[in-house]
């Protein structure tokens, strides 16, 4: 006999069929909600982690351009004095 077929014939056994299923759907909602919140937490680390890299890279950048600045103005020193003073 399928169980829908027992549940058309006794309340009771449809009351205690539902209420097992309520709780299978309440156990499988808690689960989804638990691993929700820790693929939360794992996309907030990875968005600190990209965040950091980036200024991280932002920093390198502008060390990079400073550096080439700071040599292109002692080109322009050197040649200055050099052909231009004499």
């Amino acid at each position: 006999m399928d169980t829908t077929d027992i549940e058309k014939k006794s309340l009771e056994a449809h009351v205690e069929l539902c209420a097992e299923r309520y709780r299978l759907l309440e156990t499988k909602l808690e689960m989804l909600d638990e691993k929700m919140e820790g693929l939360a937490s794992a996309i907030d680390a990875i968005k600190t982690a990209v965040q950091k890299m980036a200024d991280k890279r932002n920093d390198q950048l502008i060390s990079w351009g400073i550096g080439i600045g700071a040599v292109m103005l002692s080109i322009i020193g050197y040649l200055i004095a050099t052909f231009v003073v004499k």
